[in-house]
């Protein structure tokens, strides 16, 4: 027998629903096999402990640390250790000066790389520059204005900004001593005992702790961070924290051709902006060393390039030996801004779970007493149609492990005791959908409808009521996400995932299993144990507690809207066919 229009629709659903589980599957499959996965979530540190890292700020004699400064670097950590993918870490202050970050499990060496560099970045120009040893050197960078390195070849780029293959930077400037500094380069800053710190400065020191530190209103002796290069610094001009935004591309050549060289492109604030084109503007003047400006990062100096032009629009770009990765980390370490005081990792520690699996095991018990309960509550209230919604309950559930554990191998999130709240409180949530849509059929019946008639009817009426719900709930859950921080985010999180969840099981497995149901005889008839029984609804409200028996419909009136089906009477209508009934019986 040919299957039905409605059959068939059903029919697709589910298999789109099946199409969307193996996928789920076989995602997960891949990281296992290929990215050292796991078939399930990882936990976050409440659950199962993790590392412990202290940092410690590098500073010069006389400096301390402001809670300002503290404050702002904890935000800024926090930003670095979420874009790498760790989920549920805890950054806090610890006295007056240490930061300690809590990361779940045993962290990369990637994420300690986010952490312990603090990329403290700092623009300063060059007052000395020498070569101290006879190694080769490479041709230095240029600072040119900003050159989108994802722009159109054929736009060609600013020839003044095109590097001076001829410049030698190498050359060693001689201090011309006077009253006192008038500006950053002036040489003034260079005093015998500071030229003679420079004369045996060693750059294999460079990394010592305090080596190359010094206030931001001093200059300052550091080396290139491959040692090739060391230098005389006048003080800092430009703040790292004038950086508004960083990216790391290939370099685009004067003539708007891609090459294969990867910078780091620039943009400052409206403040940095006009500090970067000041000083642009004295460097250009310069034929010396003097013209070069140092990137300072950490202290070392990452680039030193030349100034060809005045750049006014605050989008220079970082050129130098940079790899496609020391770029694009470098780009994402500025792009959330430098810390105002830089740090290093005093100790790193394993540390023990702060709630444990037995805690986690409670939040499981307690998933499984709502799921039983709400169980109880379905087949008490909608007799076999309880069924349904275990098994769209099931399905839910394994959908959201899938993809909980699919985030959690490839992006890093992980499963802490707010979280397992969060997808215990879901079971409610997608509960209260079916609840509306059996509901919305109850009330198809009671105006008369076929069982299939009411599937479909009540399914137009109760998926606004339903998407309403569930978009409201996951704005609710994104803005308790963006706001919130630490384990109340992981609640979030998972709230959201089944908010979503929900939409997809109710529109891809419960509606289409309804439509199944309600041709088979046991439902479509209405049988007392299913739950669709007109009978036991009750019938049509007609007013002072008077009702009548459900009226039988044609096939035709079932494929119809509800208004054209079966229209309503007025109170008027309903008295004058009463009159016309009592004249038939005098009669």
């Amino acid at each position: 027998m040919a299957r039905s229009t409605t059959e068939r629709k059903a029919i697709r659903s589910l298999v789109w629903l099946l199409v969307i589980i193996i996928a789920l599957i076989a995602a997960n499959g891949a990281s296992v096999l290929f990215n050292n996965g796991q078939w399930t979530p990882k936990l976050a540190l409440d659950l199962e402990g993790g590392t412990q890292i202290t940092l410690s700020p590098q500073l010069a004699s006389g400096e301390t640390v402001t809670p300002e400064q503290l404050e702002r670097a904890v935000a800024i950590i926090r930003q670095r250790v979420d874009a790498s993918g760790v989920s549920e870490a805890e950054i806090n202050t610890q006295g007056n000066q240490n930061i300690v970050v809590s990361i779940p499990g045993e962290p990369d060496d990637a994420t300690r790389e986010r952490i312990s560099s603090s990329a403290k970045l700092e623009f300063r120009p060059v007052l000395v520059a020498d070569v101290p040893s006879t190694d080769a050197i490479d041709q230095e960078g240029a600072v040119d204005p900003g050159t989108d390195p994802s722009a159109s070849p054929s736009a060609p780029a600013d020839p003044s900004a095109a590097p001076d293959a001829s410049a030698t930077p190498d050359a060693t400037a001689e201090p011309t001593p006077s009253a006192s500094p008038t500006d950053a380069s002036d040489l003034a800053w260079i005093t015998p005992e500071l030229q003679e710190q420079f004369d045996t400065f060693d750059c294999a020191t460079v990394n010592a702790v305090g080596a190359n530190v010094a206030p931001t209103d001093e200059p300052l002796i550091t080396c290139e961070q491959d040692g090739t290069r060391k230098y005389i610094l006048g003080p800092v001009e430009v703040e790292g924290e004038r950086v508004a935004d960083a990216r790391g591309g290939l370099i685009t050549s004067p003539t708007g051709v891609t090459t294969n060289e990867w910078g780091v492109f620039i943009e400052f604030d409206a403040e940095g902006t006009t500090q970067f084109r000041t000083v642009t503007e004295r460097l250009i003047t310069f034929t010396d060393v003097r013209n070069q400006f140092a990137i300072v990062l950490d202290g070392s100096v990452i680039s030193a390039p030349r100034t060809n032009a005045a750049i006014t629009d605050g989008r220079p770009q970082i050129t130098g030996n940079f790899t496609e990765e020391s770029a694009l980390t470098l780009a994402d370490q500025l792009k959330f801004g430098a810390l105002p005081i830089g740090f290093e990792i005093q100790s790193s520690e394993n540390i023990s779970a702060t709630l444990g699996v037995a805690q986690l095991q409670s939040g499981i018990i307690a998933g499984i007493i709502g799921l039983i309960l709400v169980g109880i509550y379905a087949f008490l209230q909608y007799r076999a149609l309880g069924g349904v919604v275990l098994a769209s309950l099931v399905v839910a559930g394994v959908i959201t492990y899938l993809i909980i554990t699919y985030l959690s191998n490839q992006q890093g999130f992980r499963l802490s005791l707010a979280g397992v709240a969060g997808l215990v409180i879901s079971i409610g949530v997608i509960a209260d959908s079916f609840i509306v849509y059996f509901e919305r059929i109850r009330d198809e019946l009671r105006d008369g409808r076929s069982v299939d008639g009411a599937v479909e009817s009540g399914w137009k009426r109760a998926w606004r009521t339903i998407l309403i719900s569930d978009v409201i709930n996951f704005l609710a859950a994104v803005v308790l996400f963006v706001l919130a921080v630490g384990n109340v985010r992981g609640f979030a999180f998972t709230l959201g995932i089944t908010t979503i969840v929900d939409l997809i099981v109710v529109a891809l497995f419960t509606h289409p299993m309804m439509q199944l149901l309600a041709r088979t005889r046991f439902f479509g008839s209405g049988h007392p144990l299913s739950g669709l029984d007109p009978m036991a609804l009750g019938a049509v409200y007609r007013g002072r507690a008077q009702f009548r028996t459900p009226a039988g419909v044609t096939s035709t009136k079932v494929a119809s809207s509800s208004k054209e089906a079966q229209r309503r009477q007025t109170i008027a209508e309903r008295k004058a066919a009463q009159l016309s009934g009592e004249g038939k019986d005098a009669r």
